[in-house]
């Protein structure tokens, strides 16, 4: 049948254009103007709107077993939520235990989303310990189609890694073109810290930032950099909230080394005041690291619109109100995450473009088309061009909405931005061509959902 997109303004990371866009296959297969579609087509008018890439969220956790409980969105209420949001592909971690085998924690991701996804997905595999059975698991997962790691420099005794396993897995992450995401503090003095503040009886959640400070994270990327400067090793910070630890990674960059950031939404409009807040709400905005002092806001702003963070993402890890009551009397026992999978393209927008600190183009390459170069999916996703796969937002920069737990679709009994307004509607949403949301809502077919292979791209050259 076909779809045709006509008379919107299509922007990608470097072109803007009015014009129209013929998908058929699943696939772009024309752009230009006035194009004439069959009788039986599928045509949308897109005039007086903006035509994106589908946006690529580069770090979400799905299904996540942690401390004790599990995240509370489904595959399905997931990516119902991001499509809505205009996110199109997300890349989730498939997280085994220190114990477990990664080919069978792969196996229980895949079991959880297949036939439930409602759009593209893949996986980065976590790495939490390394023996000679782990690599070669991993040289097979790799063979398979999963080209990025993740480790952990924290969370000690459950999936943090120590340094002889770092330098194992950075280097075979070398060898094999793969490219390595880091959790980017130091385990040990974590402990540590926490320990002391319990001892003291500083039991709330606005203790949870003196546990892991800014030095803290800047500690762990700088371990991180000198690893894979050491191994030639192609490494990915994630979730970077602060400026100490961003400072030490463009330090890295000046000396060559093969390092990508990436930062959250939240660290760019949330601040540590917020797990400040009174009465154990705080507790909903406990993540790691931390929500920071807002001063480091400008700075991880300006990083992104110049292109020294590649990349914002989420972090997406939605635990309910009754699972934060679990660190009620111990904040080192609060699950971590705070969920924004359905408001991350429209809160940069707003915050973003709106606000003249972030170039349109710049907003579609840090939502979209980096994270698909980085991970091996460009330019299937984060584009829009011949062969691309027919993955589209039609924006309606023309709405204000309000962001709300009363109309949000991810499975959680709260929101980190209530009552924020933002610029912008996603009116209509495709994955491969057919169309998933309509004037914001999911109209689609539940399943679709693809597990994407990737090529390991990473070499040393």
């Amino acid at each position: 049948m076909g779809l045709l997109v006509k008379n919107g303004e299509i922007i990608t990371s470097n072109s803007r254009f009015v014009g129209d866009i013929w998908c058929e296959g699943e696939t772009i297969t024309r752009i230009g103007k006035n194009l004439e579609a069959p009788a039986d087509a599928e045509v949308i008018d897109a005039s007086g709107k903006y035509v994106f890439p589908g946006f690529v969220d580069p770090h979400t956790h799905i299904y996540l077993p942690f401390m004790g409980t599990y995240a509370k969105d489904t595959y399905e209420t997931a990516t119902i939520a991001a499509l809505c949001g205009g996110t199109t592909t997300l890349i989730d971690f498939a997280i085994p235990g220190r114990d477990e085998s990664p080919l069978a924690a792969l196996e229980t991701w895949k079991s959880k989303s297949e036939g439930i996804a409602c759009h593209d997905y893949t996986f980065h595999m976590g790495v939490t310990r390394h023996d000679s059975q782990v690599e070669s698991e991993l040289k097979e997962i790799v063979a398979g189609g999963i080209a990025s790691f993740k480790i952990f420099l924290a969370y000690k005794g459950a999936f943090g890694v120590d340094d002889r396993e770092l330098y194992n897995i950075l280097k075979l992450a070398r060898n094999l073109g793969v490219i390595t995401t880091a959790h980017c503090e130091n385990a040990d003095l974590v402990v540590e810290m926490q320990n002391e503040l319990v001892a003291a009886g500083k039991l709330g959640p606005e203790h949870h930032h003196s546990s892991r400070p800014p030095q803290v994270e800047a500690l762990g990327t700088r371990h991180l950099c000198t690893m894979a400067e050491l191994l030639g090793s192609h490494v990915y910070i994630v979730h970077l909230s602060c400026e100490n630890a961003l400072r030490e990674a463009l330090e890295a960059k000046l000396r060559g080394t093969n390092v990508w950031v990436e930062t959250l939404i939240q660290h760019l409009l949330l601040d540590k005041t917020y797990a400040e807040r009174p009465n154990f709400e705080g507790a909903q905005y406990v993540m790691s690291p931390p929500l920071r002092d807002k001063k480091n806001q400008n700075v991880l702003w300006s990083a992104v619109a110049h292109n020294l963070i590649s990349t914002v993402a989420t972090d997406h890890a939605p635990f309910d109100l009754q699972q934060k009551e679990m660190g009620r009397d111990n904040f080192t026992l609060i699950p971590n995450g705070i969920p924004a999978l359905g408001d991350r393209v429209r809160l940069l927008y707003t915050h973003g473009v709106e606000t003249g600190r972030l170039d349109i183009h710049r907003f579609v390459d840090s939502a979209s088309t980096q994270a698909a170069k980085i991970f091996g999916l460009f330019p299937r996703k984060g584009t829009i061009q011949p062969g691309s796969d027919a993955d589209l937002v039609i924006y309606d920069p023309k709405v204000s909405e309000k962001i709300s737990v009363k109309t949000h679709n991810m499975n959680i009994d709260y929101s980190a931005f209530e009552g924020w307004e933002v610029k912008g509607r996603c009116d209509a949403v495709t994955v491969r061509g057919k169309v998933q949301v309509r004037e914001g809502k999911f109209v689609g077919e539940k399943g679709i959902g693809k597990l994407l292979k990737r090529e390991a791209t990473h070499h040393v050259s």
